[in-house]
């Protein structure tokens, strides 16, 4: 199969000839990966470990200038050395002085799909055809939390909810016709969409669900109902322990969920096929708190085999990390994920 047939035939719970399998990873562990195999590229890397390869779809940015250390709402950033690399982190808020709806409209301009040029995106999958390919991505909370900062955002739930609707109205206004758009250039192409918000901690909700059902699921599920009227999949992401919302998820239309923290509270695999296997594709689930950090090669192919196992029986199952491989896990551990997903996810 190639690699859109291979996944096209999982996405709808159908046998494939092998597991698909995904990769993502800080760009120094690529590097240092890369090294380790002795390859000059990721299209080399793909083909040596049968990674299905992803290609991403966006348009180009023609709207007013940004500062440098800024995007396209204002948000400024500055990078965290944690000694291997960097992280991005929000470190100037646009909106966070703003007490009331009146203020933001006086004083903030919101940015526009019309500073977008999507004629670019044709050429972008020139060749690609039978990649996975995806675009048009939504994590409007996110963004919401670094106009207002981090602390403040999850505080306007409570305190500003006039606030916190208006904005998402307007981030997600613009998610929906970016996508849109995207989907209208490249009719039939893109095979799934990001419809994203972290929601979840290590233990529990970091949300409650009354607010999630309040402040989100409406938005979500107009973005689901988009990506499914051009024919694509939604993969819904969050991060930690996110059980008691999957039903929610489930019921306004998401495909996929992504990543399959399983150590976390609540995430145990075989509950997690038990209770949703027949609805959803799981996506993800290697360990990388754990297992990819401080296992050995041996560990890393006994959880390969587990997830095949628990989480592909019946074929929903994309293997890959449960978050961006780190530079800390060893790289042969990272090779043992897919030469253990070729070996034992064959069909």
């Amino acid at each position: 199969m190639t690699p859109r047939e291979r996944w096209l035939a999982t996405l709808n719970h159908e046998r494939a000839d092998r597991i698909p399998m995904d990769y993502r990873a800080t760009a120094e562990t690529t590097k240092k990966l890369l090294r380790y195999i002795g390859l000059n590229n990721l299209s080399e890397m793909f083909e040596k470990l049968h990674i299905d390869e992803v290609v991403t779809v966006s348009p180009r940015y023609i709207g007013p200038p940004i500062p440098p250390d800024q995007d396209v709402f204002g948000i400024g950033y500055k990078n965290t050395d944690y000694g291997t690399g960097y992280y991005r982190n929000a470190a100037r808020h646009p909106l966070v002085r703003c007490n009331s709806i009146e203020e933001i409209e006086a004083n903030y301009q919101w940015p526009s799909p019309d500073w977008y040029d999507y004629s670019v995106i044709p050429e972008q999958i020139k060749g690609k055809e039978e990649c996975i390919i995806r675009g048009g991505q939504s994590e409007p909370f996110a963004a919401y939390k670094h106009l207002r900062g981090t602390q403040q955002g999850y505080i306007d739930l409570i305190e500003n909810p006039e606030m916190v609707h208006y904005c998402l109205d307007k981030l997600y206004d613009l998610c929906y016709e970016n996508a849109r758009r995207i989907y209208e250039t490249i009719p039939g192409k893109v095979l799934w969409t990001w419809v994203a918000e972290d929601v979840g901690s290590q233990e529990g909700l970091l949300i409650s669900l009354t607010h999630i059902e309040e402040f989100f699921l409406p938005h979500m599920k107009r973005m689901i109902d988009l990506v499914h009227g051009a024919g694509a999949y939604v993969f819904h992401h969050s991060d930690g322990a996110v059980r008691e919302n999957i039903s929610n998820m489930i019921e306004i239309g998401i495909d996929v969920l992504d990543p399959v923290q399983w150590r976390c509270k609540g995430m145990e695999r075989e509950g997690l096929a038990r209770d949703f296997g027949d609805k959803l594709v799981f996506h993800g689930a290697m360990d990388n708190q754990f297992t990819l950090v401080t296992g050995s090669v041996e560990d890393v192919r006994k959880e390969v085999k587990e997830n095949i196992r628990i989480l592909g029986d019946g074929g929903g199952y994309i293997l890959g990390p449960c978050h961006n491989f780190q530079v800390i896990s060893p790289p042969e551990n990272i090779v043992a994920v897919y030469e253990a997903g070729y070996e034992y996810g064959r069909r």
